[in-house]
Parts: structure tokens; sequence; C-alpha cells
């Protein structure tokens, strides 16, 4: 499965971006901001080419989204992400609910009021797009994932 982040905007807290798999557009993207230094948790992933995994440890926010989801097993992991740890791919909808992670929804906009990006039906998307990873996971094939910013 090839998944492309295609990164479309950004300002000074966060970068929204649009996510298609194997082509076809799936949902909108959030992440934080760009910064040419790394800062824990406000920082997003680097341009590049990584591999989506399980995570395979069972963390806090593993237990949470199985306690809430009836339908989640173990988190989407984007793995080897230079200078990064723990980079999810998960459910939310304002750049405050990622530390470096891709939130996914169906909905994205620009907040006038605070010029910052906002992201609706997140938990719709995030499901859709889980469980077409799980699928592809559970069958042994290797998810790419590429970001680009335009």
């Amino acid at each position: 499965m090839n998944i492309e982040v295609l990164r479309y905007n950004h300002d000074k807290d966060s970068t929204s971006g649009l996510l298609f798999i194997n082509g076809e557009f799936a949902c909108y993207t959030l992440e934080d901001e760009h910064r040419d230094v790394k800062v824990k948790g406000e920082t997003r992933i680097p341009e590049g080419v990584y591999i989506v995994d399980y995570q395979q440890a069972i963390t806090p926010l593993t237990k949470k989204y199985r306690a809430k989801y009836d339908w989640f097993d173990k988190h989407l992991h984007i793995k080897d992400v230079p200078n990064f740890t723990g980079i999810y791919i998960h459910v939310g909808n304002y750049e405050k609910n990622t530390d470096g992670c891709l939130l996914l929804a169906d909905q994205a906009v620009n907040d006038p009021k605070d010029y910052a990006s906002v992201q609706y039906k997140s938990t719709q998307a995030y499901k859709r797009v889980y469980q077409k990873m799980q699928e592809a996971l559970d069958n042994e094939e290797p998810i790419g994932l590429t970001i680009v910013s335009k």
C-alpha cells in the first residue's frame, strides 16, 4: 500500500495536508508546524519516505483507544523518523492534539480568529483509513508513506 501526504498549507502553529491511498484521496491531515530545529512535541514530520507498521508496545494511548473504539487494536506507527520517537497516525481536530503525529479528518478549515488550521470528523476518517491499513498489515502487505510539501 502506498500512502502519500501532500502538504498544501502551513501557518505559525500547524500544517495542513491531503492523504492519498494508492493515488486516491482519502482524507485531510493536520500536523505541527515546520521548524528547522526540532522541538519535542511541536515539530512536524520531516519530508521523506517512511514505513508504517503497528506499534507493538501497549502505551497509555493504545489502552485509551482500545477502550474507546471497538475496532481498534494497535496504533499505526510511522517508523524511523529522524530524531522522532512514537510517531503515530491518530484522531485529532486541533494542532494541540498532536505531539508531532499525523492527525486525520474528513473536513479541514482555517479558523479566522486565530489563523490556525482546524479539522472536523476526525474519528470517522481515522476509522476508515485505519481499517484499510489494518487490512494491508494483517495481510503482510507493507505500507510506504511519502510526505511532500507543495
